[in-house]
């Protein structure tokens, strides 16, 4: 395993990269001084999550933890051996929720009796589960109904739901983080930006010193996170979140280093945000471009995501679909119908704007 690599430069359309290639899952490296890259292994097709550790005088902060695996604890055993040489851990930061961010953060705050640090609106969202056995629950069933998921599908899609892979071992208590605070590291001090969109109250954290920044998934270099609409709040609008919170990190010196939480670090944070943006916009001018007649959340899912096969892929695909339905119905540029079970979307003919700024709930 390699602890100081040579940086070779990169590009990937206006993205550069410092590392070519990453260490293997199960591995780490040193990225800047008291930093260590940790790349743990996930047992999906994106198999990895990057976790962070911080240098902190004679112990470490951890950034993320993995899922709460055995294959997760194993490579932590590792890791506190070689990496931390048996020093503690005084605290624990979860970016977010997540169960690759989060997944074994109850196991490291007993096992370190250390403090666990994320947002009030993360922490709690540790607690909202889904029903469990193989009956859902009347909210879920509707959920999946009015977004005219085929009922074939819909037992599949419970069956993602309660995989064990997501099972969340939550700590009995935190320290809440709000935008603009500063955690004093080491020798550094590392603000927290707080943007929501892919979660409620995404944690990312800034470091001017050592022009570092730790961006989870809130900004990740090829790949865009998952912006969804979920049983929780189904007629909530993340993606007007998500696209607020991009135009916010520009306030972030585009000079960083951003750290993922998937693939590898890279610099040109502004220019990923640009493209982050266009991408979403795109896939708001298709689904447009398709609603002159009046189609269902399915029906416009597979026609934005006509390879998705797995129940995972059509669980991500259907909540994606409906962040983008949703952020259109908040503009006033469709109009949705409940027709039976089931919900039909159509283009408003000859108007792409809103006619009023009244946000009007029909209950």
């Amino acid at each position: 395993m390699s602890h100081y690599p040579t940086p070779t430069e990169q590009t990937y359309h206006g993205l550069s990269f410092p590392w070519e290639t990453p260490p293997k899952n199960g591995d780490w490296q040193t990225v800047a001084d008291g930093v260590v890259w940790l790349r743990m292994p996930l047992p999906f097709s994106l198999d990895h999550i990057n976790l962070y550790l911080l240098r902190h005088a004679d112990g470490w902060v951890i950034v993320d933890t993995g899922l709460g695996t055995e294959q997760t604890r194993d490579v932590w055993a590792r890791v506190f051996r070689e990496v931390m040489l048996d020093a503690p851990v005084k605290a624990v930061i979860a970016t977010h929720f997540h169960y690759d961010h989060s997944g074994s953060l109850g196991w490291l705050s007993r096992r370190f009796q250390c403090p666990v640090y994320m947002t009030s609106g993360e922490y709690h969202a540790l607690f909202v589960k889904p029903a469990s056995g193989t009956e859902m629950g009347w909210e879920m069933a509707q959920f999946f109904q009015r977004g005219g998921v085929p009922q074939e599908h819909i037992s599949g899609l419970l069956g993602v739901i309660g995989d064990s892979s997501y099972e969340q071992d939550a700590p009995d208590s935190y320290n809440r983080l709000v935008d603009n605070q500063v955690l004093r590291i080491g020798g550094y001090d590392w603000e927290v930006v707080i943007a929501s969109g892919h979660s409620p109250e995404h944690a990312c954290l800034y470091c001017r010193q050592a022009n570092l920044f730790i961006s989870g998934d809130q900004v990740l270099p090829r790949i865009t996170s998952s912006v969804c609409v979920t049983v929780t709040e189904p007629d909530a609008n993340p993606l007007k979140n998500w696209l607020d919170s991009l135009q916010s990190l520009r306030t972030v010196s585009d000079d960083v280093l951003v750290l993922p939480a998937h693939e590898r670090p890279f610099y040109g944070l502004h220019y990923r945000l640009g493209q982050l943006v266009e991408h979403h916009h795109a896939h708001l001018d298709r689904l447009l471009a398709e609603m002159s007649e009046a189609q269902t959340a399915d029906q416009l899912m597979r026609f934005m995501f006509p390879r998705v096969r797995s129940s995972f892929d059509i669980l991500l695909a259907n909540g994606e679909v409906l962040a983008h339905l949703n952020f259109l119905l908040g503009e006033g540029r469709i109009t949705r119908q409940l027709i039976g079970e089931c919900h039909s979307y159509q283009r408003l003919l000859g108007s792409n704007e809103s006619s009023t700024d009244m946000q009007v709930t029909h209950v």
